[in-house]
């Protein structure tokens, strides 16, 4: 009787903590309109978060980085492989990440290790129009959004979470959400941002 009991008992703990659940978020401008290249990011509660760094890259490839923004776990190398036919000169001042890569080609030896969170603004020291960022995040869980305006955090823990979000346009940050994850389930959830404008970059000389 006792292991009967146990046995029904399992299926309830592990529906919040035993398997993985999804969050998909959507995020809309003041106007209502998609924003896309969003980073959204859940931070267990309580914390720390598993360490799960995997490499990224960000490329030059027709005096542009590709992709204009990415999003990894602090202490993620990076490469900046250069596709082009001429050198660059990679930089960053932000205080998340201050670092230079002087005129190279190819991919450099050495990965930049992101070893703090924030935002890291790349530019190019050789042609100023180049412009991109890496977002970087205390946690695994994190997502970019699409030009509809939607990113999928898969595979989370159940359990409790904070739900952040950055923009690089971002008038102001967002407030954080409280989210609760059940294994098994995909959890809805949204931001609405309010965007300062945005220039336009020149195009590549």
């Amino acid at each position: 009787m006792k292991l009967g009991l146990l046995l029904l008992a399992l299926p309830c703990l592990a529906s919040l903590h035993g398997f993985a659940a999804n969050l998909e978020v959507t995020i809309k401008d003041a106007k209502g309109a998609a924003v896309e290249d969003a980073v959204v990011w859940a931070m267990p509660k309580p914390g720390p978060a598993p360490a799960r760094k995997q490499g990224a890259a960000v490329g030059q490839k027709d005096k542009t980085f590709i992709p204009f923004v990415t999003v990894v776990q602090t202490g993620t190398a990076v490469q900046f492989p250069n596709q082009d036919p001429i050198r660059h000169h990679v930089y960053s001042f932000s205080p998340a990440k201050v670092f230079e890569i002087k005129l190279y080609a190819g991919t450099p030896a050495a990965p930049i290790v992101f070893d703090k969170p924030g935002e890291v603004v790349l530019g190019c020291n050789i042609h100023d129009h180049m412009l991109a960022y890496i977002y970087v995040v205390d946690t695994p869980y994190f997502a970019k959004t699409g030009k509809e305006g939607r990113a999928r955090l898969e595979n989370l823990p159940g359990g409790d979470y904070e739900l952040l979000m950055w923009h690089f346009a971002q008038a102001a940050p967002a407030a954080a959400q409280a989210v609760r994850l059940r294994g098994d389930e995909s959890t809805p959830a949204g931001f609405v941002v309010t965007l300062a404008p945005v220039p336009p970059r020149p195009p590549a000389q």
